[in-house]
């Protein structure tokens, strides 16, 4: 298992060892002496697992202190391009964008660090996504920030969005908890 670092500071891709045979493959998601090697964060409140259809946008979501967590993410099958925006106010890299494709094939993950807002295109019809979390869900810290206000271009004008990821605060009027 190896950590990229990115742009964003706290920010790494997961790269897994594949074995692979004639049965298919395996890899991990998580291994407590590595990420403590590496000095990442090893305690997880809750696991999570979503399915999506091509075009559906799952984002920009994060919660907010005290509630605030890390977060690993997987593409277990399919596609995904992943994306990152930085909403740490005295971060070198403030309300910066990174993205990434997320597959089965890859089988890379993200480590993303408090204070950062997370989303996602599924990129074909059948995209499952595991998440990890450092803390458990909040609805009254559950926040998000507008998927289209982000300095990104996503490859899509017209995705499929739930009723509340349309209605949340653009990046421009979002004030940051994240200091």
């Amino acid at each position: 298992m190896q950590f990229i670092s990115t742009k964003i500071k706290g920010l790494f891709e997961i790269h897994p060892d594949i074995r692979k045979d004639s049965r298919g493959d395996f890899f991990k998601t998580f291994h407590l002496d590595t990420f403590e090697s590496n000095g990442m964060p090893t305690q997880w409140a809750e696991e999570y697992v979503s399915h999506s259809s091509k075009n559906v946008l799952r984002g920009m979501h994060f919660q907010v202190p005290p509630m605030h967590h890390h977060k690993i993410v997987t593409c277990l099958s399919g596609a995904v391009l992943d994306v990152v925006v930085d909403l740490r106010k005295e971060s070198a890299t403030y309300q910066q964008v990174y993205a990434t494709e997320l597959n089965d094939e890859n089988k890379s993950g993200l480590f993303i660090p408090k204070g950062c807002a997370h989303g996602f295109l599924s990129l074909q019809d059948e995209s499952l996504m595991f998440y990890k979390v450092s803390t458990v869900y909040s609805p009254e810290h559950d926040k998000g920030i507008l998927w289209n206000s982000i300095h990104f271009d996503w490859p899509v004008s017209n995705p499929l969005l739930s009723e509340r990821d349309k209605k949340h605060p653009g990046l421009q009027t979002f004030i940051s908890p994240f200091l």
